[in-house]
């Protein structure tokens, strides 16, 4: 159909815009994942881009996301939970999503580890840290991340896999680099400071995301460039 036609179209531009920024930032390709943002769009959209190889979908609200994980079960796909995730919603949640990108509270971690120690499973996490002092955004504070991490590296069934961060928003991307160099660097202190490897940042969205390929990005969070507006 001419609408699937478009949609592969655009991601397989993204594709190659991710794999240029990563050259252009003396990377290889395969050191980026790209996680297909595919909230308030259909389960068709993501099948469709399932079939030309896209495995990594990334979903905000835990309802949304559990219905699709069900509808498209029969795929082999690999679901990030990129939202704001609420601890009445936590039982939903450990060991249906490869990495939970949100954690932001010893609250937080304290239910998804209790939950993940319940099913008998460790459930991997990043850290969201709120870079930009945002009143309205969610996300640990810098003077509050390290016993955030102290914390989480108690719990056996959380795996601390690095940290996520949503930056300000600036018509000039570049206005956007210091907030991912920022967080590249609070990861390179904890790893020293906790002697642990933290191997993933998760940064970058549509507008930004060569700016953050070239601070370090591991994970870039790409949803209105491959799927178009929300539905």
């Amino acid at each position: 159909m001419f609408e699937d036609a478009e949609l592969i179209n655009r991601w397989k531009n993204v594709v190659q815009e991710v794999g240029e920024a990563c050259v252009k930032s003396g990377r290889g390709p395969e050191e980026v994942t790209l996680i297909a943002v595919s909230k308030k769009h259909a389960a068709r959209a993501i099948s469709t881009l399932a079939r030309e190889g896209q495995m990594d979908f990334g979903e905000n609200y835990v309802q949304e996301a559990l219905a699709k994980l069900e509808e498209l079960s029969a795929l082999r796909l690999n679901w990030h939970f990129i939202g704001h995730l609420q601890t009445n919603k936590v039982k939903h949640v450990p060991g249906r999503f490869v990495l939970i990108h949100t954690l932001d509270s010893e609250k937080l971690a304290q239910a998804l580890h209790k939950k993940s120690q319940s099913q008998g499973m460790t459930q991997p996490v990043l850290i969201q840290v709120n870079v930009g002092r945002e009143a309205q955004k969610y996300g640990v504070g810098e003077d509050n991340l390290s016993s955030l991490v102290e914390r989480v590296l108690t719990l056996d069934n959380l795996k601390l896999e690095g940290l996520m961060t949503l930056p300000p928003f600036f018509e000039d991307a570049e206005k956007v680099r210091p907030y991912f160099a920022r967080l590249r660097e609070l990861k390179e202190e904890l790893e020293q400071r906790f002697g642990i490897a933290l191997p993933h940042l998760s940064m970058g969205m549509t507008g930004d995301f060569a700016q953050a390929i070239a601070e370090g990005a591991t994970l870039v969070r790409i949803g209105t460039k491959i799927f178009g507006p929300r539905m």
